[in-house]
This record gives structure tokens, sequence and C-alpha cells, in this order.
């Protein structure tokens, strides 16, 4: 859920996920050392899910897989890939309205699971996610308040989540995408040295950087789409050399890239 634990009036980029088979890192980067406070998790069927908040733009999400037939999803990605980087959530105020504007650009959702009057949820595949899971879900009311895990700690200072970077294969369609059916506003779009890109926000602050990925052959994923890496940002303090090597270790642990802006910089 977004920041103000009401559904949304309008579709927002909720949180972004990460996978991993040991929370402690996950903790210790997001949390000890980037500021994220616990908002809410808990146990779903073969996993079991938190989410950190920042001081502004999406959350953060980590998921662990817990055993069983309905863990295979997590298992195989971690089997397949290692940590890092799972899904993108989009919290929207009406799913089948979305759904709609989906298939409308030719996209079939896929995992559409609509029976839950509390949380409805569609997943697009990465191929029509350029390059990542996109979740879209849909729920009633507030979450239920759960405790942070024992092993959490205390938040260090409070940073934004400022960027996320996703490279795609296809610039133009993966623009229409977001904005189309994501409710997404152009910010900029520009070509920096022959790597066009644009810049994409939702009113709880997410900021999506879209980023024309190695060209292949059509119809084949580019090699390098996906998520690239996600930016935070301390205006009031900045980052000193101490947390860049600490990210550096635990970012390379949970196989993401997190980059740290320096005060008053506006780029990455």
């Amino acid at each position: 859920m977004p920041d103000n634990e009401r559904a949304p009036r309008q579709t927002v980029l909720d949180h972004v996920a990460v996978g991993t088979a040991t929370l402690t890192d996950g903790w210790q980067l997001f949390s000890g050392l980037l500021g994220g406070a616990w908002a809410y998790g808990g146990n779903s069927p073969g996993f079991w899910w938190g989410q950190l908040r920042f001081s502004a733009g999406p959350k953060v999400e980590l998921l662990t897989p817990t055993g069983g037939p309905d863990a295979a999803f997590l298992d195989r990605f971690l089997a397949e890939r290692g940590p890092g980087f799972h899904h993108l959530n989009f919290v929207v105020p009406a799913i089948e309205v979305t759904l709609g504007k989906i298939k409308a650009l030719g996209v079939e959702p896929v995992g559409v699971r609509l029976q839950n009057p509390y949380w409805k949820e569609a997943f697009l595949h990465p191929r029509d996610g350029h390059g990542t899971v996109i979740q879209i879900a849909e729920q009633a009311g507030s979450p239920a308040s759960s405790s942070p895990p024992a092993d959490l700690g205390e938040p260090g200072h409070p940073s934004s989540l400022s960027l996320i970077e996703q490279r795609v294969a296809d610039l133009g369609a993966a623009t229409r995408l977001f904005t189309d059916a994501l409710d997404a506003r152009v910010v900029t779009a520009s070509d920096s040295a022959g790597q066009p890109t644009a810049d994409l926000s939702w009113p709880n602050g997410a900021l999506l950087r879209l980023v024309q990925a190695t060209a292949n052959r059509p119809g084949i994923p580019a090699p390098d789409a996906g998520i690239g890496y996600v930016q935070f940002s301390r205006d009031d303090a900045g980052f000193g050399p101490a947390d860049a090597d600490r990210t550096a270790v635990l970012s390379r642990r949970l196989g993401v890239s997190v980059r740290l802006r320096a005060p008053g910089r506006t780029g990455c």
C-alpha cells in the first residue's frame, strides 16, 4: 500500500521487490544503512515478505522462500539467477480497469486472481514487463498491522528512494505500457550520448527511468533488460565514503545495484 495507508485514488509505483535466501543483508542495507523503517509484512503461502518505507519514494520489499510447492516461483528465481531484483509492484484503484488497459496494448496478464475482495492481483511476464516481472494489485482497506522482525534493528539516517532505473529493449512500447496502462506521467525524455531515456513519475513520488537497452533480434529480450539499479539520496546530509563501501558490499551479496546520490544533484 502507499504511504498514506489507504487505497489509492490513483495508480502508484508502490515498491520494488528483492528476492533473497538470507534477509540479514537486506535489513543491514535497506534499513540499517539507508534508513528504511518497518512498514508491514508477514507470511504468504510459500514465502515471507516484509516492506520498508523511506522518507520519500516507493518502498523496498524483501522476499524469501519458506518451502513447499508454493515457494516454487521464488526457489526457481533464486536457483536460476541468484538473489536480486524480483518485481515492480503497482497498486491501482480498480484492477479490472487497469487490466483492460493492459489488454488494449496487446499484453495478456498472467496469474490473475480477483476472487479475494481484500487483495486482487495480476502479473506481467518479464517479456511483457520489458525485462522485469510487474505485479498489479488492488487492496481494500489498510494492511494488517504486524510487528517488525526481531533481527531488523533500528533504522539508520533517513533517506529517500529517489530513482529506479529499468533498461528496456523497446523504449516506445515500454513508455506506452507505463503511461497508458499504469498512469505514469512523463517527466523528461532525452537522448544522451545515443542512449534514449524517459523519466516517469507517479503521485507518491516514485520515479522510474527507462533506458534503451542493448539492441537484439526482434522478439527476443535484450540481454541487459530489467531493473538496472535503485538510487537513494540524503539531501540534508549526504553519504560518506564508509557508506559507499558498505553499500557496495551488501548490494553485491543481495545481487542488486544501489547508487547513492550526492546532496544537491539532480542526476545519477
